[in-house]
């Protein structure tokens, strides 16, 4: 099958580009998108607005361990452990992430959600455990002091 036949006009598709129906499978054999296509490698920072960034980033260190942004290039930031990333937009109309007005809401991935649970709560923050175990592992939700939705997630443990 030509790359014309792709919904961008070129690289890879699994089936045949239809205006009408979109990809349609086919047993034809076909090349596969993101075949050498040049891919990001993770998250380099996640931006977003506060009233008080200065606070919220201690917030965030006193809780999570997450370095507030060194005030030079010779500082440390901190690092996470290699791990599944998902990239999810979400319907305009979620119930997700709380307020109609939230745009966004974060997953931090966690070894041990009881005990971060417990370390969260022991410092008067509410936390809502998912009472239900998912295939994928165990969550819960709070809030950072601005209202900012955070989901924690214990995955799924293989083996």
């Amino acid at each position: 099958m030509a790359p014309r036949d792709s919904p961008t006009g070129s690289g890879r598709c699994l089936g045949k580009f239809t205006r009408r129906w979109g990809i349609v499978p086919t047993t034809e054999v076909i090349l596969v998108p993101f075949a050498g296509m040049e891919k990001i490698t993770g998250i380099g920072g996640f931006f977003f607005r506060s009233r008080d960034p200065g606070g919220l980033a201690k917030w965030y260190e006193q809780h999570f361990g997450i370095s507030v942004v060194p005030t030079s290039y010779d500082g440390e930031a901190w690092a996470q452990e290699a791990g599944t990333t998902v990239w999810a937009p979400f319907p305009e109309d979620t119930k997700m992430f709380g307020r109609p007005e939230q745009q966004w809401m974060i997953n931090f991935r966690v070894r041990e959600l009881d005990a971060m649970v417990e370390q969260l709560r022991g410092a008067g923050i509410e936390v809502v455990v998912d009472p239900e175990q998912y295939p994928n592992g165990r969550f819960a939700t709070l809030a950072d002091p601005e209202g900012n939705p955070i989901q924690l997630w214990q995955p799924q443990v293989v083996g």
